[in-house]
């Protein structure tokens, strides 16, 4: 309720802060105040003694108003008189009355976003764990499991172009849902479409790899717009951790419910926990801080204050051309390539790996695949917090991106030629730890750099970027299973890939750059 539009008294005057009312605001029947005469003193007095502004924004049902502060997330509920409750947000959180600490709305997104991503990586690895008895059941041979891995992988190169540009034009909160959504019905489907046929299962396949394209782009951009420049880091650091503890709950849940329910019951839970998701993304975030009804003022204006204003809409759209015609486009390309032709490796073929290398079964080969992905979250968010740090300390943007890129490069292709010389599941568990983790890193290299370099774009570039790592992810998990049944071992690919990231990282640091290019 505005203050103007408060009953008038008909007394005269009350200052409460006079000495003769020490009760201050807690009389038993609390008399209205001239809201004009007390505003001023009020906010005068707070100012002295706190240091930074505070004024009345709303009332509660019991007769408090709430006092918000510019310190962010401070609201204080202080008693003026009967009125009736409000509509607006503050209204409704001070109607409890007391000492209102909010949560910044801006935690509240990344929080979200953080459990979709780990719901997004969750649905795609059950299949890497059900693909094994699938496999015994039909008599898939060691080829013919890398196609119907990559199925996955066919319909996503094609929605993430398509999804980056939805995104740029219509934000990350509705493309993410619709995404959450079909590809929550995909993996409902899953088990019926393999009992039904081969055919079937790639199709469906294809399907949710489609739905699930969208996830990163959406991502990317929502908390490019909800974060300042010097927090983007750890907002997109933590995201990316429940992204990769999605690893860590399907590789642990899924064994355990193949075991007990059959091959729907991972299947059939993770896609029901996408639609409880639903439930609180659509009525609790917004694209932009500015269209949030519960973000604060004093948190809108930290947002704004710190970063680049990418949430305006450009009219001019930017050609591909003209894209693909800077060196840094290619640097974030070659970047994305790489990251995902490692990362699809690991990720379907390391419960086989464990399986067929050490013969473990597949409870031992879940555990021993799923302790890389959860160290691989907190180096992660390790990686961004520090990113920010060095950013907010003075360092250029460009060195710390290049900086993190080398470390998510080097760092796992060492760890992969160690790989071929393990002997045994442990010291295989152990390497691929330090090669996934420090994989990580690239969360503050290339996956940040799009905004940098392209702020009004990045949704568009992500895609582009997308596509061609999907690409590469095909090839590679494809490629792994032709060597394997060509070769007769995994370690010749382990090299190739190694490989692959040392060249990666030289052409990073010639050519990438933290600053505005488009």
């Amino acid at each position: 309720m505005a203050v103007s539009s408060l009953p008038k008294p008909s007394t005269t005057a009350i200052n409460y802060l006079s000495p003769k009312y020490p009760s201050r605001f807690s009389t038993k029947n609390p008399t209205f105040i001239n809201f004009s005469t007390f505003h001023s003193v009020f906010q005068s007095k707070w100012r002295n003694q706190l240091g930074f502004d505070c004024v009345r924004v709303a009332g509660d049902r019991r007769g408090s108003a709430v006092v918000r502060c510019t310190a962010e997330g401070i609201e204080r509920s202080i008693p003026f008189g009967r009125r009736s409750i409000g509509s607006t947000a503050e209204d409704r959180a001070a109607a409890v009355g007391g000492v209102v600490f909010g949560l910044p709305e801006r935690f509240k997104v990344v929080a979200l976003t953080a459990f979709v991503m780990c719901l997004c990586n969750a649905d795609r690895v059950v299949m890497s764990v059900a693909i094994v008895p699938l496999a015994a059941k039909y008599g898939w041979s060691s080829s013919f499991l890398g196609i119907v891995q990559s199925s996955f992988l066919w319909g996503y190169i094609f929605s993430s172009v398509v999804g980056g540009a939805l995104v740029d034009r219509y934000g990350g909160k509705r493309v993410m849902a619709w995404g959450v959504a079909l590809w929550s019905l995909a993996t409902l489907l899953t088990p019926m479409a393999a009992n039904h046929s081969t055919t079937s299962l790639l199709a469906i396949r294809a399907f949710f790899g489609l739905a699930e394209g969208v996830a990163l782009p959406s991502m990317s951009t929502l908390l490019s717009r909800w974060f300042p420049g010097h927090e983007r880091a750890s907002a997109v650091g933590m995201s990316m951790a429940g992204f990769h503890l999605g690893n860590v709950v399907g590789l642990l849940l899924t064994p355990i419910m193949l075991s007990s329910i059959g091959v729907t019951g991972p299947f059939l839970l993770f896609s029901s926990l996408g639609l409880v998701w639903l439930m609180s993304w659509i009525p609790g975030v917004a694209n932009n801080p500015r269209d949030s009804q519960n973000i604060s003022t004093s948190e809108l204006r930290l947002i704004e204050a710190g970063k680049v204003d990418s949430t305006r809409h450009n009219a001019t759209h930017l050609p591909l051309s003209r894209l693909l015609s800077k060196l840094p486009t290619w640097a974030i390309i070659f970047a994305n390539m790489t990251n995902n032709w490692g990362y699809f490796v690991l990720l379907s073929w390391m419960p086989v790996y464990f399986k067929t290398v050490f013969n473990v079964n597949l409870k031992q080969a879940a555990w021993f695949s799923a302790i890389p992905w959860g160290t691989m979250a907190v180096s992660g968010y390790f990686a961004g917090t520090t990113s920010d740090a060095l950013i907010k300390s003075g360092y250029p943007v460009t060195l710390v991106r290049k900086i993190m890129q080398s470390i998510g490069f080097i760092g796992p292709g060492l760890g992969l030629l160690c790989l071929n010389f393990a002997t045994t599941p442990t010291v295989a568990a152990v390497l691929m730890t330090v090669a996934l983790s420090l994989s990580s890193f690239s969360q503050a290299g290339f996956l940040l750099n799009m905004q940098d370099i392209a702020p009004q774009h990045a949704g568009f570039l992500h895609g582009i970027s997308n596509s061609a790592g999907t690409l590469a992810a095909i090839v590679s998990t494809i490629g792994t299973g032709y060597f394997v049944e060509w070769l007769g071992s995994f370690q010749a690919f382990l090299t190739v890939t190694a490989m692959v990231y040392f060249m990666a990282a030289i052409f990073w640091n010639l050519f990438a750059t933290g600053e505005q290019v488009f």
